[in-house]
């Protein structure tokens, strides 16, 4: 944890899986997980899914796609951090979906992949402006903006929190923030050790 990859803005393909309830086990089975690191895990991304003629990850245009148009509550089910790794690991920088399961979307932040939130219709119609034209459609998600413009031009304004979107912007996890005020922690610590000097000396013998 600390630095991340900067999140600005990025324009690209948008690939379409509108598929509601994608679990973090369906993003990548535990047993991948176990004694791997997060480097190499895009290879094994939806794995048992990939010879399904409705997965279109794996297909072109789509193989590599920046931007994933993803159902209801994306993301949810167990916690695993992995699964953002994974989806990093393909190539995603992005998320787009109705909603996403809550420890999923906090794990987004913490490693450089957007979610963003947007009505389904919206989804809906930019998963059908790819599937007719992927070789000249496209999506931007500008982040310091705040807004998704669709294949059609339209500009989509988003809600982000405004802490987690400046960390991203600034390629920084919340480890990296905290660290980046450590001089006015130690500074509180000294004032806080002068005033209740039997506090710290609990923690000590403790």
């Amino acid at each position: 944890m600390g630095v991340m990859e900067k999140f600005a803005t990025v324009t690209g393909i948008a690939a379409p899986l509108l598929w509601a309830n994608v679990d973090t086990d369906m993003i990548i089975p535990v047993q991948r997980l176990v004694g791997s690191g997060r480097q190499g895990l895009g290879q094994y991304g939806f794995e048992r899914f990939r010879d399904r003629p409705d997965f279109p990850l794996d297909k072109p245009p789509f193989q590599g796609a920046p931007i994933l148009l993803a159902g209801e509550n994306f993301g949810c089910g167990s916690s695993r951090e992995g699964a953002v790794w994974t989806l990093m690991g393909m190539g995603l920088r992005c998320v787009i979906a109705p909603s996403f399961g809550d420890i999923f979307h906090n794990n987004c932040f913490q490693n450089g992949l957007l979610p963003v939130r947007l009505p389904i219709d919206i989804i809906q119609r930019m998963a059908a402006a790819m599937e007719e034209g992927p070789g000249n459609a496209r999506v931007t998600v500008d982040l310091e903006k705040r807004v998704v413009v669709t294949p059609w031009g339209e500009a989509v304004p988003f809600a982000v929190d405004a802490r987690k979107r400046e960390a991203l912007l600034s390629g920084l996890d919340e480890i990296a923030q905290t660290l980046q005020r450590a001089a006015e922690i130690t500074a509180w610590q000294a004032r806080d050790r002068a005033a209740r000097g039997w506090a710290w000396d609990s923690l000590g013998r403790g």
